[in-house]
């Protein structure tokens, strides 16, 4: 019996055995650290000469490159996240950086930066020893060291990333207890990124149950297990103070600016010949104290302007106590002659622009003018970049010869951005919102020139991006009458001057309309229905109640000419005079 029994219980235990030995392979298994390690190309999705970026505690899509031991960030990373104030200028192969007082340009490819204090002045020249700006396949990278000379910021180059701080705060730091792996995610079984040592210092970015997201000394950003945390498992991490990089400190912009509201009177002058109703002009504008005559305008590609001006003109009025501000713009010389003159052309080309800047101060100091308004409404998105150059480098000059530096514009509408009102309001020094044409000529959509909701619109939305002391918010000194027969709608303008006499003689009462703050008439006559939003007393008075409300810097009308004693006196009181 027993020899029988004998086999039966090794083969128990036999069985025991395996299945202990099953049981407890799969208990190793289950619980033990992995030791496989990631692969960091996969990690980082790099390959060849890429890095990845790590901007502050994320890794971002973007790629940099490494070059001869250079690190390069392409142009739209760059604009994207460290300094979007670059420039290129593809037709002559520039690029091109402008601050307060200086015009910064580096060549395509090249070695050697130029720095001007003008822009028809004499460049100073520095070699960098390493190239500034690469060219391949048609993208530009910049390197890193060249965007740190107009930057804040710092990098730290690794061997498959490099990290990136643009702003500094605290954070929250921890020391390990043993030597542990950093993973890809938190759990034994997920792959190792990097190996650290007990007293290896990691900033905590996330805690979990039981895993903590940390990012080590050398910005690999992974998971490691709280209880190997010293103070994490305690509840008592340490949050410390970072230390900012202060490599540049950027220039400040000052401004030549007016004492108290500025109240502007565009005088419109068709010719030469219109420079003789400034007296009249004046006499009709009481508070006024910058008149702004439309002189100028562009005439060809190649940086130059037909002009209407004359110095006796700005003598006659500073004799009656106005300041000058003499108006550029891109769309007058084209009405005039039935031309196409292409405001593109001439500010995409470093060379033609800055000839034309040259040749705006240099009429501005001739003539002796107190400022530039620049009046360029052709621009689109695809010129849009040029434009701000533009501007930025208008600024400078303005500035160096003490110009006053004020810019018009449309409503800002956001399909209009590229016109940059936050850059405008950072570099010069005022910032005027045609608040018209909500309904222009020739729309065909009959509706009021400026409601109250629309000028309301202007001021608010434009003082997200430009300072309240910088902003500036015209009024229209006309209506439009509007005429629909059928489908056909056709439509006048009507001065603020002589509406009245009109529906005297029209024999219609307009009634006042709380939605538009304007006086409002429809009428009928044989077939035509007529419609007018009326601009008056009352309407300007509502208008000017919204700017005193935002408090902005003061008020341009278009144009002389058209207003009314009454009006000009609530002008005057607005701007404190």
């Amino acid at each position: 019996m027993k020899r029988k029994i004998i086999p039966v219980l090794v083969a128990i235990v036999l069985i025991i055995i395996i299945g202990a030995v099953g049981i407890g392979s799969v208990l190793i298994e289950k619980y033990s650290y992995s030791d496989e390690r990631a692969d960091l190309n996969e990690y980082f999705g790099v390959s060849g000469e890429q890095l990845a970026i790590v901007l502050q505690d994320e890794i971002v899509e973007e790629k940099a490159i490494l070059r001869d031991g250079i690190c390069y960030f392409d142009i739209d990373t760059v604009h994207r996240y460290l300094n979007e104030g670059f420039y290129v200028d593809r037709t002559e192969g520039l690029l091109l950086y402008t601050t307060a007082a200086e015009i910064i340009s580096v060549p395509i490819g090249g070695t050697t930066v130029n720095v001007k204090t003008a822009v028809n002045g004499t460049a100073q020249t520095q070699e960098l020893g390493y190239v500034a700006v690469l060219e391949e396949g048609g993208n530009l990278y910049l390197a890193a060291d060249y965007v740190k000379r107009t930057t804040n910021y710092s990098v730290d180059i690794y061997d498959r990333h490099v990290q990136m701080y643009t702003r500094w705060g605290t954070k929250t730091v921890d020391s390990l207890t043993k030597d542990t792996a950093v993973r890809v995610r938190g759990g034994i079984k997920s792959p190792i990124l990097s190996d650290l040592t007990a007293g290896a210092q990691v900033e905590v970015l996330e805690t979990m149950e039981t895993w903590s997201k940390v990012k080590t000394e050398d910005s690999i950003i992974g998971y490691v297990e709280n209880k190997l945390l010293a103070n994490t498992s305690k509840g008592q991490a340490e949050t410390i103070e970072e230390i900012p990089v202060t490599d540049y400190v950027a220039p400040e912009y000052t401004s030549v600016a007016m004492e108290g509201k500025v109240s502007l009177g565009w005088h419109a002058i068709g010719g030469v010949g219109g420079n003789s109703t400034l007296d009249s002009m004046a006499a009709g504008a009481n508070g006024m104290n910058v008149i702004a005559p439309t002189w100028f305008s562009l005439n060809d590609e190649e940086g130059n302007f037909r002009s209407f001006a004359t110095k006796d003109y700005v003598d006659r009025a500073h004799a009656l106590g106005l300041k000058v501000w003499g108006v550029w713009d891109d769309f007058n010389y084209n009405y005039e002659t039935n031309s196409s003159v292409s405001v593109g052309n001439v500010l995409g080309k470093t060379s033609t622009r800055q000839k034309l800047v040259a040749n705006i101060i240099s009429m501005a100091v001739e003539l002796g003018l107190d400022g530039v308004n620049l009046d360029f409404e052709k621009i689109n998105e695809e010129t849009g970049a040029h434009y701000v150059q533009f501007v930025r480098e208008l600024s400078v000059e303005c500035r160096r010869n003490g110009l006053t530096l004020s810019i018009d514009n449309y409503v800002p509408y956001n399909f209009r951005d590229y016109y940059r009102l936050d850059i405008q309001g950072q570099v010069a020094d005022y910032v005027i919102i045609m608040g018209y044409d909500e309904h222009w000529h020739g729309s065909g959509d009959p509706g009021s020139v400026a409601s109250i909701d629309y000028v309301s619109y202007g001021i608010t939305k434009a003082l997200e991006a430009v300072p309240a002391e910088k902003l500036m918010n015209a009024l229209p000194f006309y209506t439009i009458l509007w005429k629909t027969e059928g489908s056909k709608v056709t439509d006048e303008y009507l001065t603020i001057n002589n509406t009245a006499d009109f529906l005297s003689r029209v024999k219609i009462t307009p009634q006042w309309d709380e939605e538009t703050c304007q006086n409002y008439a429809k009428w009928t006559s044989g077939n035509i229905a007529y419609q007018i939003w009326i601009e008056d007393e009352q309407s300007i008075a509502a208008k000017l109640s919204v700017m005193a409300t935002h408090d902005i810097a003061g008020v341009a009308v278009w144009r002389l000419g058209y207003g009314t004693d009454s009006i000009w006196n609530l002008i005057r009181g607005y701007v404190g005079q």
